[in-house]
């Protein structure tokens, strides 16, 4: 009679452990139906599902596996598994697989229990947890701490909107993030990332620091808001803005450019990027004058954005050739497909206003990044509580990886 047998060893993790158990094993010819292994904190947790030849003696292999667990002051328990059980549990492979990764300066067990609940509540079960961000120290932590852990979940999602939705009021409750994807091929095959500038890899916006430099901040400030709130038609709210800057002179573009603070995290993951092979872009609605500042600094690839018109040295008041506003966004986001030869679904879009929406909207993963409301609100994906570099555990990349030269 042939068994099935489900094989669990935990205690305090040494070298030689997994071995010694698979020697086992390999000894009485079992196949490996399944098997995983977990340390925390040094403690060890291992299974492994094995199906036993009909020759071999169950009781063979339970005594040698007990007997090498005490010897090395281990638990161990085996089970046995009821062969309907077994295709049962083979049947419900094909079910669909999501990942939830929650993000916060620490982790703490009341986000664990509100977001764990929520999954229990839609019916899908908990495959795995791991965690993505660093260890923590104990005291006070860095005022720019990061951490993550990623949930992989998997089950028949009945109404997915209705899931995200307590996601992120769990998330608003909280004040952290809950990024929620379908765990498919594409995840970890993403190949470009594009950037909005204004407020996305830089903090300012930066027409309304020229504009304070021109002496119309207000005025101009005032329609930046309305702009970015999707109450005005960006093209038109941008030539209003512009048309205030007229007469002002080029050396103050050089003065805004070099005090421009750039985003948390931006330079980190630019240039993780840049080592896993990503080609980078910004798509902005701001000036190519500092969007190409920004690329040299960070190294980005492409760069498409508004020309400014200085004429003597002074701007004109007016742009250069077509606008880029959302629509131009998205058909550029397109293009630079098109021509890496990449499918969409492989594209990242990150920003913040109203006017990202459109690329956002057609990005395999589009990402509102510290957005405003209405933003947050359509986007699929939103971060606000970490910095730029948040996008890499989005992505499935461990702190440990990110920081391993090799």
């Amino acid at each position: 009679m042939q068994h099935i047998l489900l094989i669990t060893i935990s205690g305090e993790d040494q070298p030689g452990l997994t071995a010694g158990v698979t020697a086992i094993l390999a000894e009485h010819a079992v196949n490996v139906l399944d098997i995983g292994q977990a340390v925390i904190h040094a403690t060890l947790s291992m299974g492994v599902l094995v199906e036993l030849p009909a020759a071999t003696e169950r009781e063979q292999v339970v005594e040698a596996i007990h007997s090498f667990a005490a010897g090395h002051d281990m638990q161990a328990r085996i089970e046995s598994v009821a062969a309907d059980s077994y295709a049962q549990w083979v049947r419900a492979q094909g079910r669909a697989r999501y990942i939830i990764t929650l993000l916060a300066r620490k982790i703490t067990a009341d986000q664990l229990a509100r977001v764990t609940e929520v999954v229990s509540r839609h019916s899908l079960n908990i495959d795995g947890i791991n965690r993505l961000s660093g260890r923590l120290p104990l005291g006070d932590l860095p005022a720019l701490s990061k951490a993550s852990v990623e949930f992989t979940v998997r089950g028949p999602l009945q109404d997915s909107g209705s899931f995200r939705r307590d996601l992120l009021e769990v998330a608003s409750a909280l004040e952290v993030d809950l990024a929620f994807q379908q765990d498919n091929m594409y995840r970890r095959n993403r190949r470009l990332v594009v950037f909005d500038m204004d407020s996305t890899l830089i903090e300012a916006e930066v027409i309304d620091e020229l504009a304070a430099v021109a002496g119309v901040g207000e005025q101009v400030s005032a329609i930046t808001e309305r702009a970015m709130r999707g109450e005005l038609d960006f093209s038109e709210s941008f030539r209003k803005r512009v048309a205030l800057l007229k007469g002002l002179e080029e050396t103050a573009l050089q003065q805004v450019a070099a005090r421009l603070k750039i985003t948390e995290g931006a330079q980190h993951l630019i240039s993780t990027l840049k080592t896993l092979g990503y080609r980078t872009a910004i798509l902005s609605g701001g000036f190519t004058y500092f969007a190409r500042d920004l690329q040299q600094k960070l190294g980005l690839d492409y760069v498409y954005a508004n020309e400014l018109d200085i004429v003597d040295g002074r701007v004109t008041g007016k742009v250069r050739g077509e606008i880029v506003d959302g629509a131009r966004k998205a058909e550029l986001l397109k293009q630079l497909a098109r021509e890496e030869g990449i499918d969409l679904q492989q594209v990242i879009a990150v920003g913040d206003g109203a006017n990202d929406l459109p690329m956002l909207s057609i990005a395999g993963l589009g990402i509102a990044f510290r957005a405003k409301p209405l933003v947050k609100q359509s986007a699929e994906q939103s971060i606000s509580t970490l910095g730029l570099d948040a996008i890499l555990y989005l992505l499935g990349f461990s702190d440990r990886y990110q920081n391993d030269p090799a």
